[in-house]
């Protein structure tokens, strides 16, 4: 997972870091390795990390913080705010094929939510796991019910969820929203 604060000293971005290092063990128990990358010097993330790690007593900071001063790799990763057309506090989590598989592109007055973080990262591991042929549903949390893929067949999804699935009665009749219990 990366993560892009705007600047080092900047106020959101240092509990944001700081909440990192708080679910650092969160993120290290579903396989995630962290990455912050910061258009500062990292002489400067040198003198900026005892001050994440004060706001957030208990937490150190151990994953890496990039340096990227000539803002080089901050437009690569699409990390440029479109409103203030300057960088943006981005979050990306990247899969183990390289590919980033979810973006959150936060402006410079909005702090990140981990509990959401976590709910998403929790996702796209639950869809990995099933090859992709289930996905959430809003406000999905673990251990709850998922949705079938409409391209997953009614005779696949029998062996796929042997202990059955539902589908939902809807005025269209179409069928294509079918409930599965993964837990």
């Amino acid at each position: 997972m990366t993560t892009s604060p705007i600047r080092d000293f900047t106020p959101v971005c240092t509990t944001e870091l700081g909440a990192i290092a708080k679910y650092a063990h969160e993120f290290e128990n579903r396989g995630v390795k962290l990455l912050g990358l910061s258009c500062d010097d990292i002489q400067s993330h040198k003198h900026w990390i005892p001050d994440i790690e004060a706001f957030t007593p208990g937490s150190k900071v151990t994953y890496p913080i990039i340096a990227d001063p000539n803002k080089e790799i901050i437009p690569q990763l699409n990390m440029i705010d479109p409103i203030e057309n300057g960088p943006s506090r981005a979050l990306h989590i990247v899969g183990p094929d390289c590919k980033i598989k979810l973006s959150f592109l936060y402006p410079s007055t909005t702090g990140r939510n981990m509990g959401e973080v976590l709910r998403a990262l929790d996702s796209l591991l639950m869809a990995a796991k099933h090859m992709n042929k289930i996905a959430t549903p809003v406000n999905w949390k673990p251990d709850e019910p998922v949705v079938i893929s409409p391209a997953v067949s009614d005779e696949e999804a029998k062996k796929l969820f042997p202990q059955g699935y539902k589908t939902a009665e809807l005025p269209s009749k179409k069928g294509y929203l079918r409930v599965a219990d993964v837990s």
